[in-house]
């Protein structure tokens, strides 16, 4: 297991060797430097504490500013844990791009696009009502949500108009088509979660092992 924090950069397309076109998502990936390494003995489990991005000074708390002065590093703008079981590292070192590589599965988390409150054709892909029968504005409806005299409420769970987007979303399986270290660039086959400029978290998938 390891993982990277990073920041989707958007979509384009590569080509394979063999004339193949690949949709890929473009993710720059670290360098995420290594703030604390959280322990069993100290802590209860075994985990690394990273950052991402870069942020200013005038805008860093005095114990946020802490926990990087005692490494001497600069504060970045996120700071997440993250699992690396596939070799030590060392606090006050670095998790680049390079870590990943070429035909590698990953599994990438995000936060998906909010779209806003949306209703039940949008949001759970109802089909509507007939557009027939004198049905002129309920084209759209989601229909009957209640029962009769019993149980005489509505279900917890039901399916209606609301809040649509913003949520953690992870995509499965994805295959590196390509690793680029000099620009801290990995790309993905296929599209990941969120929008451009958003973070999101590759690791190694456990599917197929």
């Amino acid at each position: 297991m390891k993982e990277i924090l990073g920041k989707k950069v958007g979509m384009t397309r590569l080509f394979r060797p063999g004339g193949d076109t690949v949709p890929v998502t473009v993710i720059e990936a670290g360098p995420c430097p290594v703030i604390q390494k959280k322990t069993k003995e100290t802590d209860g489990y075994d985990a690394y504490q990273v950052g991402f991005g870069t942020r200013k000074k005038s805008r860093t708390t005095k114990p946020y500013a802490g926990q990087f002065a005692r490494v001497d590093r600069e504060p970045t703008q996120l700071l997440r844990e993250i699992r690396y079981d596939d070799e030590e590292l060392e606090v006050g070192g670095e998790i680049k791009a390079d870590a990943f590589k070429i035909g590698e599965r990953v599994d990438v988390s995000g936060i998906s696009r909010g779209l806003g409150f949306a209703g039940g054709m949008k949001r759970h892909g109802f089909s509507g009502a007939n557009k027939t029968h004198g049905q002129s504005d309920r084209w759209r409806a989601p229909g009957s949500i209640g029962q009769s005299s019993y149980p005489s409420r509505v279900f917890k769970g039901m399916r209606m108009a609301g809040r649509m987007g913003k949520d953690k979303v992870t995509v499965l399986n994805l295959e590196i088509v390509q690793v680029m270290p000099d620009e801290n660039l990995i790309m993905v086959k296929g599209s990941v979660p969120g929008f451009r400029g958003s973070m999101v978290r590759i690791r190694s998938t456990n599917r197929g092992k």
